[in-house]
């Protein structure tokens, strides 16, 4: 198994093997990786068989000595096509802990992808992990809904919603991002004290480039936005990457409707609607409101797991 770094010159390549793969998305095209390049070092591998064929591609970034499942992404440990077996696996694995040593890399922090975004099963490589003796540092909680088998919404969510329909809310797909990162912005620093990850001009950019899979849903009352949420939707999995609610949209359901709306109608042919996270510290603490609101239209947990790997110099 020969490992070879990336360079501009595999964009190409690397963009049509995540086409093809059995566990690739968007998120893990070069388009979208590389518009923080200036944040990150990269460091992604190219894995090809004794027969000079792509057969396994890993985005990374090293940063003090650490190889890490790339820092500016929410998933993405090894991608692979349909070929890939487990003792295959287990060769790209090998072929990894050869290359962190030869480089004098000295430990490895390594993102799963949840089983919810692979095309075809594709835990080759926590099994790999688990022979190669990495420990496990993290796991956070995905909320999840499952479209084909949804579970009952709560009757407080369904209060909501019935109230905002009674108010007559509209919900439509919107391209004002402008507008709902003021909202945004100034939501999340009251509440948390942070800013969103993306800025404007970033989140304007990624749309640009992939003007299918991100989308911003909103909900009005009078013309008025009150609610909103942006979606990062993969073949597989409706997600929702950022939430945000006026002082009004809360008192009247904008968001349970919203959301009501996008997982019956929007949304409803993908299996899977993934709320996202609701931890900190490392997925140590959970925020129990935050996973209680999003348990209640229905979700369900999906673990996404981090991995450690000391490497032996």
């Amino acid at each position: 198994m020969h490992v070879t770094r990336y360079a501009v010159e595999h964009r190409d390549r690397w963009d049509a093997f995540v086409r093809e793969s059995k566990n690739g998305t968007f998120l893990l095209n070069r388009g979208y990786m590389d518009y923080h390049s200036d944040r990150f070092v990269d460091h992604s591998l190219l894995f090809q068989n004794e027969k000079g064929r792509l057969v396994a591609i890993l985005p990374a970034n090293e940063r003090d000595g650490v190889l890490q499942s790339h820092g500016g992404l929410t998933y993405g440990g090894v991608i692979s096509d349909q070929s890939m077996t487990t003792p295959a696996m287990l060769q790209v694995f090998g072929a990894l802990v050869s290359y962190l040593h030869a480089n004098r890399i000295k430990s490895l922090l390594y993102k799963t992808i949840p089983y919810v975004y692979h095309h075809f099963p594709a835990d080759e490589d926590r099994y790999a992990l688990f022979r190669i003796g990495a420990r496990l540092r993290r796991r956070d909680v995905l909320s999840v809904v499952c479209t084909s088998a949804r579970l009952p919404m709560q009757k407080r969510r369904l209060r909501k919603v019935a109230l905002g329909q009674k108010l007559g809310l509209a919900i439509e797909e919107s391209q004002e991002f402008a507008a709902f990162w003021t909202v945004l912005e100034a939501n999340l620093l009251a509440t948390h004290g942070v800013t969103p990850v993306h800025s404007l001009s970033e989140i304007t950019l990624l749309k640009s480039r992939f003007p299918e899979s991100i989308r911003l849903h909103v909900c009005k009352e009078n013309g008025q936005v009150v609610a909103g949420v942006v979606m990062f939707n993969s073949s597989h999995v409706a997600h929702v990457q950022y939430i945000s609610s006026s002082e009004r949209g809360r008192e009247i359901g904008a968001l349970d409707l919203l959301f009501s709306t996008l997982m019956d109608n929007d949304y409803a042919v993908l299996p899977y609607f993934d709320f996202g996270i609701s931890n900190e510290d490392e997925g140590r603490r959970l925020n129990v409101g935050l996973v209680e609101q999003k348990e209640g239209f229905g979700a369900r947990a999906v673990v996404h797991d981090h991995y450690e790997l000391d490497v032996p110099l």
